[in-house]
């Protein structure tokens, strides 16, 4: 059920003021999921929800401490940031109802497990987030920060992108919004190829010993 006006202003500030702190602390750890990443994900969260018409400012929110569970164990699902994620809620002001709704759209919007009939709000999120992914520049300039930051090999996470994010683009549901579908999915399918392509090489033993011998 939606409730217009869930949030107050102050209470939105208030979660953005910690979240944004505790990215800065951490900033070490966080080398992918930290400030640059949420609040990106954030502005576009807040551009998909005013176009489906779903309740922006719990969408804001959600955007805000969607990836908390980095923080609490490296290379966790969404669920691991549960408590973290509503005790931010609960020390901004946000109420039990709405801190529990947030919680909720952020598990229905993750990656790994979601479907075609998500929320309205969880596909704002999934949208911005999926992005995130998908553009160019985050296989040059990002990928290497979460290997780092999430402790798992090249394999692993090429493994895991391809498994999580194929069946979505086959599917015909890679971003639910038709405006991100038509502008983005063309950069979508080259990422996948690329990272389908990375798969496939690292069976080449050639190209093992050159990962080992690189400093």
């Amino acid at each position: 059920m939606r409730v217009r006006n869930a949030l107050s202003t102050k209470a939105m500030t208030e979660v953005e003021r910690r979240v944004r702190e505790l990215c800065t602390r951490l900033a070490p750890q966080l080398q992918f999921h930290g400030w640059h990443h949420v609040s990106f994900v954030r502005d576009k969260s807040v551009h998909f929800a005013e176009r489906n018409g779903s309740e922006v400012d719990v969408v804001h929110v959600a955007a805000l401490v969607h990836d908390v569970n980095y923080v609490v164990r490296r290379n966790s699902p969404a669920a691991e940031g549960s408590d973290l994620r509503m005790r931010i809620l609960a020390d901004a002001g946000v109420d039990d109802s709405t801190a529990g709704w947030i919680d909720r759209i952020v598990d229905e919007a993750e990656m790994r497990t979601r479907h075609r009939d998500i929320s309205p709000e969880a596909q704002a999120l999934s949208d911005a987030d999926t992005l995130f992914k998908a553009l160019p520049v985050t296989p040059v300039v990002l990928a290497h920060k979460y290997l780092l930051e999430n402790g798992i090999t090249l394999r692993e996470l090429a493994h895991k992108i391809v498994g999580e994010q194929q069946d979505k683009q086959d599917d015909g549901y890679y971003f639910y919004d038709p405006e991100a579908a038509a502008t983005y999915t063309r950069w979508a399918t080259a990422n996948l190829e690329l990272w389908q392509c990375i798969v496939e090489s690292l069976d080449d033993p050639c190209v093992t010993d050159l990962l080992a011998a690189v400093p």
